[in-house]
């Protein structure tokens, strides 16, 4: 194992808070006295089948842990998915089925093997232990933390005050995924932000079952392409981790050269301060320094050889001004449509919602002309007129 100075400076790397940073350094002073790895854990509710950029934050972290040879457990929500995490919501969330949790949950294993290593992780899924749990036992559990406190989250406080419901089961929650500290009896628990919480309310409930507290390290929430709300595929602002090496590329140049940098330090290892100092010096152009992001980016996920032809192919569009020669014709049997359907039907958009952020954003074009009204009526004819979405999407569109 590598030193505790060198461990705390790789594990820390990007991360908002640390409770507490004395408890760490302990952990991990008896981890290399006692050559025993530390219990590292982070949960996924699987709510949506994909793993976008945002999610690879904390798995990078969990990497990390894993790198230094540490035991990273990958805990799969399946139980609380169906409760529903009342974190950053201002309304109760629907609730999922158990086929749709189970659903989503199967494609996990395969894309976080993308980036940890696999055959060290341990993978589990909570309704191990609460299928099991006895009406007792929950009461036991719930008896151990009080509704004063779990009204102190702003989140239930805030609608609370306004008159909005809480159910119990929102109320349950944060015990929940504490209780899964106390099960796997975890020595750190990662998260974002907006888990602090519930990350907490891991410590307290471990220590009163008689475990020494977990520590919490909080990682920020990465935002999307808008650089305005985090990454998120109900907003479409997102980057999914099994996009084409094409559509990721060319969404990640896409970002601010402000974001840049937080995307630099989030979901890469590379040196961000030289990065930094290169580009205000002028050493280094910022379109330059962007796009060795997304050939850094792609090539964690494909092969480099795939992040260098993506990048080929970025400059040849846009500096030769030419559009690819494999851009679909696409037949469209409506006369007049929404551009927002069109984007659907052409299948250039996964969501009105991205669509709509495209269209705003001034990143949609039809014959060269820049569409930026979401109502507008796109007249089809039996010419062929070209479509552009975003920096990368293209069809020639023309009327059946």
């Amino acid at each position: 194992m590598k030193s505790v100075a060198e461990q705390l400076a790789f594990v820390t790397r990007g991360a908002v808070e640390i409770i507490q940073e004395k408890e760490l350094k302990a952990k991990l002073d008896e981890s290399v006295k006692s050559n025993k790895p530390l219990i590292i854990k982070t949960g996924f509710d699987p709510t949506a089948p994909d793993i976008h950029l945002g999610h690879t934050v904390l798995l990078r972290k969990m990497r990390h842990f894993q790198d230094l040879g540490h035991d990273v457990v990958f805990l799969i929500g399946d139980f609380t998915g169906l409760v529903g995490d009342p974190s950053g919501a201002s309304k109760t969330r629907p609730r999922l089925t158990r086929e749709e949790v189970k659903e989503n949950a199967i494609t996990y294993r395969q894309q976080v093997s993308k980036i940890l290593d696999i055959k060290k992780l341990k993978i589990v899924f909570n309704s191990e232990w609460f299928d099991k749990m006895t009406l007792y036992e929950l009461a036991e559990l719930a008896g151990k933390q009080t509704v004063a406190r779990v009204l102190e989250r702003d989140d239930f406080l805030n609608r609370y005050k306004s008159g909005q419901d809480i159910s119990y089961l929102e109320f349950l929650y944060p015990l929940l995924q504490a209780y899964d500290s106390v099960e796997l009896k975890a020595d750190v628990e990662l998260g974002g932000t907006d888990q602090k919480f519930n990350m907490l309310m891991g410590r307290t409930i471990q220590e009163r079952y008689n475990q020494e507290p977990q520590v919490v390290i909080t990682m920020p929430l990465l935002e999307g392409l808008d650089g305005v709300q985090k990454m998120s595929k109900s907003l479409g602002n997102y980057i999914g981790i099994n996009e084409s090496p094409k559509d990721m590329y060319g969404k990640i140049m896409s970002i601010s050269d402000e974001l840049m940098f937080k995307y630099y330090e989030l979901l890469t290892d590379e040196n961000i301060d030289a990065i930094k100092s290169d580009v205000k010096s002028n050493k280094l152009h910022p379109k330059k320094a962007k796009s060795n992001l997304a050939k850094t980016i792609v090539a964690q996920y494909y092969e480099e050889r795939q992040a260098e032809a993506e990048e080929e192919n970025f400059e040849k569009i846009f500096k030769q001004k030419q559009i690819p020669e494999d851009t679909p014709r696409i037949a469209i049997s409506k006369g007049e449509i929404n551009i927002i359907d069109l984007l659907m039907e052409v299948k250039l958009c996964e969501s009105k919602a991205e669509a709509k952020r495209l269209i705003r954003q001034g990143g949609v074009s039809i014959g060269g002309e820049k569409i930026t009204d979401i109502n507008y009526i796109v007249n089809i004819t039996k010419e062929s007129k070209e479509l552009r979405v975003g920096r990368l999407g293209f069809a020639r569109i023309y009327k059946k």
